[in-house]
């Protein structure tokens, strides 16, 4: 999550005051007296992304492409997204400079107060250590004018699938816009919870396909059913999965690189489960599923490298709540079309779930909830320290100890990758018998 705050519009010194007082992770400071002559973002960090991608992507490619033996239309069609989705990634990857600039001339920027007490956290004169905020916007803007695009290569206008994938796409404009207006209003946290409800109505107005769950088969002698029909309460359970990933993306965050890292790792993650449900399936509807899920996930992982080579640590941008809700919705959005099981992208998220259940005494306000719940950073020695609050970032610090930002953000990252890797282990184990 990004936190924020509106600065009087006078000067930026009024802005470096307010933000002494109230310190926070990655202050947004909407400043009238803005130049129009704002210095350059770092270069991306291209090598950090080239070895992520081939760690990440090489497996799911050569299961598309080698192992399984997929049908050539489904593999025609599978090949020309990913070609999009390359371009979008250098599309991307240019226009996030130039959306930089805008976004500093209007007054979005911020403060990065895990490293609060050095240069890098500091306000100085000329706006050279400001941190361009709600880069995201630049991130959902490319995504959706690939998927737009890619209709044309693979649906006819009689295509049983383009009804929904129009409401997924206008799902995902929704919860962008309203992320992005999040980022400059700054919305309190009440309203926030409930705004994926709206952006999901799209999804659940045109959702067709079936409300129908299987029964584990352990269970099946005790209810008498194989395949329960749940009628209303399957959307409501899709509702909920929206409003819950748009969200848990946005409170698992406050260090450089969590939010793109965490939505990169489950991404691959939802593409290697698509490949392997389509290359061991042979009914034509559920591949046909999976691919659709493919046709939204390869864009969104191809924008969010280009994202994440310039949030890495030292962040040079700031994604802001635009990127999170846009991520988490996209990814509710491939699960429930997809026809994932109900567990499936829940153990994906197991990070997130675990970041939710120890958050919820603070969001309920059953515990005193500050407005920022981040580690303690010691300008000495460049460290985080955790704090009480209910966060896995704090967690961690307190398990493991003392860390520097890049090195907590790099052991996050592979709890995630951990969590991922554990539900294609818990699927092959239970393959048979469970269901």
């Amino acid at each position: 999550m990004t936190a924020r705050k509106r600065a009087p519009s006078d000067a930026t010194a009024a802005a470096a005051a307010a933000a002494a007082t109230q310190p926070k992770s990655q202050e947004t400071t909407t400043a009238a007296s803005a130049t129009t002559t704002d210095p350059p973002i770092a270069p991306p960090k291209s090598g950090t992304i080239l070895k992520l991608s081939l760690l990440l992507i090489v497996p799911y490619a050569y299961l598309i492409l080698f192992h399984y033996r997929v049908d050539g239309d489904l593999k025609r069609s599978i090949l020309i997204n990913a070609a999009l989705s390359l371009a979008g990634f250098f599309v991307t990857r240019t226009l996030i400079p130039v959306a930089s600039r805008y976004v500093l001339r209007r007054g979005l920027f911020g403060y990065d107060i895990n490293k609060k007490g050095t240069p890098q956290g500091s306000v100085k004169v000329g706006r050279a250590f400001h941190r361009p905020e709600s880069l995201g916007i630049a991130v959902g803007i490319v995504f959706l004018v690939l998927a737009i695009i890619f209709q044309y290569f693979n649906f006819t206008s009689d295509s049983n699938w383009l009804v929904e994938y129009n409401a997924a796409l206008a799902s995902i404009c929704f919860m962008t816009l309203l992320g992005f207006v999040d980022d400059v209003l700054d919305v309190p946290w009440r309203v926030k919870l409930i705004l994926p409800s709206f952006a999901a109505l799209p999804l659940l107005m045109a959702y067709a396909g079936h409300t129908t769950i299987i029964i584990p088969k352990p269970l099946i002698p005790y209810v008498g059913l194989e395949v329960l029909d749940l009628g209303w309460i399957y959307k409501l359970y899709m509702w909920l999965l929206a409003v819950f990933c748009t969200n848990s993306i946005n409170i698992h965050a406050g260090l450089n690189g969590l939010e793109v890292g965490q939505t990169v790792v489950i991404a691959s993650a939802i593409l290697i489960h698509n490949a392997m449900q389509i290359g061991a399936s042979t009914d034509s509807e559920y591949k046909q599923a999976h691919a659709f899920s493919i046709y939204l996930v390869q864009p969104l992982l191809a924008t969010s490298l280009a994202l994440l080579s310039y949030n890495w640590y030292p962040s040079s941008v700031f994604v802001g709540d635009t990127y999170t809700y846009f991520a988490g919705m996209t990814m509710a959005v491939v699960g429930i079309l997809g026809h994932f099981s109900c567990e499936t992208l829940l153990i994906f998220f197991i990070p997130q779930v675990l970041n939710f259940l120890l958050s919820l005494p603070q969001l309920s306000g059953y515990v005193k909830c500050p407005r920022h719940r981040l580690p303690r950073f010691d300008p000495q020695t460049g460290l985080l320290t955790g704090t009480n609050d209910g966060t896995v970032v704090n967690l961690f610090l307190r398990q493991f100890g003392r860390m520097s930002e890049k090195s907590l953000c790099i052991l996050l990252l592979i709890f995630q990758a951990i969590g991922c890797c554990f539900c294609f282990v818990l699927r092959w184990f239970l393959a048979g018998w469970y269901k």
